[in-house]
């Protein structure tokens, strides 16, 4: 890969600052930035950097405001995040190499189809009745049960599993070691202390645009669906329960645990290490932070939470600061008993 400063900044719909002639040859962060890389400046943490990386370009945001002299050259974008990811966009696609046809062994049941320029890779499974769009990418040891129907222009990496019934939408990526459809965690308590299985019946419909990271599970539904919509992005070992609903644009961390029957709202963050019970209702623009456990439905749209259990974040830092001062408290209150 090579072009010239200016090119890049024409990708970007940007402005140069400097040599627009210069050759970038790579991607490089900006703390080990060296001539012909590029790199960008979106944290204000990270400034400190850019007035000493070797970097020969710097992606920064319009509104960027140096404090000292800066030796590099500068890319200006409306957004300098955004700008990188489409630099690696546009990187990840110069370089990749696109599978197409089939490795074997493979199997395929007679009764399903799959599109034009699609890829199944050694020992994938694909079961009866299934219907599989255009350019879905199905790498090694990954199994689709029976009457799966999955849209176009999927990636489905080593190892997935896709549950019978399930629905995926177009535009979706799955990570190595997913499991779609997998049974709920259903079981009845019996009058001897036992457990009864409860048939879990349903499945998992998942829609347009959505990315799963690896070694989540999503559980089907004991009945109806569980539902993943467009746009969700799911970090590392995700556990979504049946019959869960997530919202338009949700993003989950690693880690984070949605229990049975909840509905979380459009454009939530949910952060590491998360827990909501099951059976609530969390409103649209909810932001749950790491760590955090809900344990009733937040109705008012747009509210971050923090703490076990968590609240309001206003109100979680007014009593945590309290809570940091009780041993000084504690020292006052104890004098204050001796003069008395």
């Amino acid at each position: 890969m090579e072009f010239t400063i200016e090119q890049v900044a024409l990708l970007l719909n940007g402005k140069v600052e400097g040599n627009g002639s210069e050759k970038l040859t790579r991607l490089d962060k900006i703390q080990e930035g060296k001539p012909g890389g590029v790199s960008f400046l979106a944290n204000e943490k990270y400034e400190p950097y850019i007035y000493e990386t070797k970097a020969s370009a710097v992606i920064v945001s319009e509104d960027f405001r140096a404090k000292k002299s800066i030796s590099t050259n500068l890319i200006r974008v409306k957004d300098a995040y955004i700008g990188f990811t489409q630099i690696l966009e546009a990187y990840a696609q110069f370089t990749k190499t696109s599978k197409s046809g089939s490795e074997e062994p493979a199997f395929i049941h007679e009764s399903s189809t799959i599109g034009s320029d699609h890829y199944r890779g050694a020992f994938s499974y694909i079961g009866k009745n299934c219907s599989i769009g255009n350019n879905v990418k199905i790498y090694p040891n990954v199994s689709i049960g029976d009457n799966v129907k999955i849209g176009d222009n999927c990636i489905f990496q080593p190892g997935v599993k896709i549950g019978h019934d399930c629905v995926i939408g177009s535009h979706c990526e799955f990570h190595a070691g997913v499991v779609i459809g997998s049974d709920g965690f259903g079981f009845a308590p019996q009058e001897d202390g036992t457990y009864k299985t409860i048939p879990q019946i349903g499945n998992v419909i998942i829609e347009d645009h959505v990315s799963i990271g690896a070694n989540t599970t999503i559980d089907r539904a004991t009945m109806g669906s569980t539902i993943i919509k467009k746009g969700v992005k799911l970090d590392n070992l995700v556990q979504i329960a049946h019959n869960v609903i997530i919202g338009e644009n949700t993003v989950i961390a690693a880690q984070a645990g949605i229990s049975g029957s909840t509905e979380i709202g459009k454009n939530c963050v949910i952060a590491g290490k998360a827990g909501i019970v099951g059976h609530i209702k969390i409103a649209d623009n909810t932001t749950v932070g790491a760590n955090t456990g809900v344990s009733k439905s937040i109705l008012e749209p747009g509210q971050t939470l923090f703490g076990y259990m968590g609240f309001e974040m206003k109100s979680f830092l007014k009593s945590y600061a309290i809570f940091r001062n009780l041993p000084i408290l504690q020292d006052r209150l104890r004098e204050l008993e001796k003069k008395q």
